[in-house]
């Protein structure tokens, strides 16, 4: 789904467990981190879309996780000319994104990079915060510097890990 300004729909995901920590990961083949996205299909709502990203990308199912926020508006990135299949149609020039916050609620989940068998990602770990700012490609920076404030209050205060009590 591309939207009339060359944009495609798509998630971005925001997986954080009890220490505060982020899920980022390392596209196959490159040296390039991130969180996990993807484009949405013709039947899909944001929410389904994340789900089936979820499962796809990391072998996480909707009983793993819990949803603590979602985006308020759909967050824009442009694709370096460079990336831009100039051949297609129609044609895409970046990705149009609601993002979602979600707290790793099963402690005996297990990430799975081939859950698919067409992964996404050869490597993953825990960061801190703030951290994929550093490491995240550039056109997607200021994205990731929106969502992440956006969604600072949820993971950052002392009632976000779901130890409560």
């Amino acid at each position: 789904m591309i939207d009339k300004a060359g944009y495609r729909f798509g998630v971005g995901i925001i997986l954080f467990n009890d220490k505060r920590q982020l899920f980022f990961a390392k596209r196959v083949g490159m040296d390039a981190w991130q969180f996990p996205q993807g484009g949405m299909k013709e039947d899909e709502t944001p929410e389904q879309t994340m789900y089936r990203e979820l499962r796809e990308e990391i072998g996480l199912s909707p009983e793993d996780v819990q949803i603590v926020a979602m985006s308020r508006r759909w967050l824009r990135y442009r694709l370096p000319s460079r990336l831009v299949r100039h051949y297609a149609t129609p044609l895409c020039i970046g990705q149009k994104q609601k993002w979602f916050l979600l707290r790793l609620a099963n402690k005996n989940a297990t990430v799975n990079l081939v859950a698919n068998g067409s992964p996404e990602f050869d490597e993953w770990k825990w960061v801190s915060y703030w951290q994929p700012l550093r490491f995240v490609v550039t056109f997607k920076r200021r994205v990731y510097v929106m969502v992440l404030k956006e969604f600072a209050k949820s993971v950052l205060s002392k009632r976000s890990t779901g130890n409560e009590g």
